[in-house]
């Protein structure tokens, strides 16, 4: 189970590291073009705008797996440690019910969009959309995976070699 959960954290890391070097070639590439011939690629906003939404719901379960999301302590630090325990396992209830609903949403979303195309592109705006409920559910996977060690200890120490294999994959 381990080595699978490191392959799927791996898997994710390299998914949001090809899409920010994707966008950072497409940026490049524009600005080079703009100020060599005066031409830009009339697509190259949109794409990395749409580009910047995926990294973003596709990145948004590792920052979850690493404390990376804003957090407030003050009711914790001042309760016991049961009672710590008992509010851990209640933020890890809400955030699933919440993350759920969110893919549902986000659902509804790709359904109402899947006909509208975006200006420069042509894609359908399904595509753009679709990054809710696939960074929802990553969500959901990531908090799954992480929820028993958090409720115990109050933090995350990452699957052995999970941080190792995301650098790994943006090194190699």
């Amino acid at each position: 189970m381990r080595r699978l959960e490191r392959v799927f954290v791996a898997l994710n890391g390299a998914v949001v590291i090809a899409i920010l070097s994707s966008m950072a070639l497409i940026v490049g590439a524009n600005v080079t073009l703009r100020y060599t011939t005066n031409h830009s690629l009339p697509w190259a906003d949109e794409a990395a705008r749409y580009l910047m939404i995926w990294m973003t719901f596709l990145g948004a379960g590792l920052a979850l797996r690493w404390g990376g999301h804003v957090a407030i302590t003050n009711l914790h630090d001042v309760l016991t440690t049961r009672g710590q325990r008992v509010l851990r396992a209640v933020i890890v209830l809400v955030l699933l019910l919440f993350f759920a609903f969110m893919v549902h949403v986000g659902l509804q979303y790709m359904d109402r969009a899947r006909f509208q195309k975006t200006p420069a592109l042509r894609l359908s705006f399904l595509y753009v959309y679709a990054a809710m409920p696939v960074g929802f559910s990553l969500l959901i996977v990531h908090l799954l995976l992480i929820a028993r060690q958090f409720i115990r200890a109050g933090h995350f120490e990452e699957a052995e070699g999970a941080g190792n294999a995301i650098s790994g994959a943006a090194n190699g």
